[in-house]
């Protein structure tokens, strides 16, 4: 009997996807001995409701771009087939019915533990799927937190970057290569995404 593959979920709403991501996706694959990443971009994050988000098609079309050479990155667009907020609850349960051969991981940075409890059903969720929390060097999860033990920590080279910082920095009209992938830089300044 073969062993079950095990990949990894890793969530967010990619505004826009940036090199922090991809590395965060690398280095959790080796760490936590995974098969696949599948990037889960967020069609209505529950906690952005009513935020401007920038357009799923060029959102969905920078990650594509960015992990098209990568045979282990996949993208899964379960969060953009139905309406509503996107809660993860819902996504995993779907996830399981239609691949009970595969374990599923969810990914998260470390520094989310403590919003856990903000999550939808999070205790269902906490039996259903295993959490891995992404850290960087120096820190770590606190260990009286009530999630903690819910979730495998595993350390990340240092990258300070984010989707944010990203678009403040094209609002100004600097320069966002080499923080982000070069087609995904070319993507942005063709499109004139995040200038405003």
């Amino acid at each position: 009997m073969s062993e079950m593959k095990k990949v990894g979920l890793l969530g967010g709403t990619f505004d826009p996807i940036h090199n922090a991501h991809l590395l965060m996706a690398e280095v959790t694959r080796e760490e936590a001995q995974l098969d696949q990443i599948w990037f889960l971009p967020t069609r209505v994050p529950p906690h952005k409701q009513g935020k401007s988000v920038t357009a799923d098609h060029h959102r969905l079309k920078m990650i594509e771009q960015s992990i098209k050479d990568i045979p282990y990155f996949q993208l899964c667009l379960k969060e953009f087939e139905r309406e509503g907020p996107s809660y993860t609850y819902e996504t995993i349960q779907a996830l399981q019915r239609e691949h009970a051969s595969i374990h599923f991981v969810f990914i998260i940075g470390a520094d989310m533990v403590e919003y856990l409890p903000k999550w939808h059903k999070i205790d269902d969720l906490t039996r259903q799927i295993e959490f891995v929390g992404v850290g960087r060097p120096g820190w770590s999860m606190h260990p009286d937190h009530s999630y903690t033990k819910a979730v495998r920590e595993v350390d990340m080279p240092p990258m300070e970057l984010s989707s944010t910082v990203i678009r403040e920095r094209c609002k100004q009209e600097k320069s966002v290569r080499f923080m982000v992938p070069e087609v995904v830089f070319q993507y942005i300044n063709h499109h004139a995404l995040y200038v405003e």
